[in-house]
């Protein structure tokens, strides 16, 4: 489990590091936000803090999506080799 977390950690920083590299205001020449460089490194420190939290709970509830489907497979695969097999009688 603690491999997991990590691989989503990493994962999650990864994406935030390509996030903010798209959006470097370099390529804009500084022109849609702020005068100030003090201000533009907030920005993007608190931008960059809450992209690794959205991507690593967005990639906890995907991990949680797969779990509940292999766990409904497996039920109804019981289901379907039970329904095979003949019904206990009713006293």
């Amino acid at each position: 489990m603690a491999a997991q977390r990590a691989i989503r950690i990493v994962v999650a920083i990864l994406a935030s590091v390509l996030s903010m590299a798209l959006s470097w205001p370099y390529w804009r020449d500084f022109e849609y936000w702020p005068e100030s460089r003090g201000m533009w490194a907030l920005y993007f420190a608190v931008g960059f803090v809450l992209a690794v939290y959205v991507f690593y709970v967005f990639f906890d509830c995907v991990a949680t999506l797969f779990v509940h489907d292999a766990a409904d497979r497996r039920l109804r695969q019981q289901q379907d080799s039970n329904a095979g097999a003949p019904a206990p009688d009713a006293q």
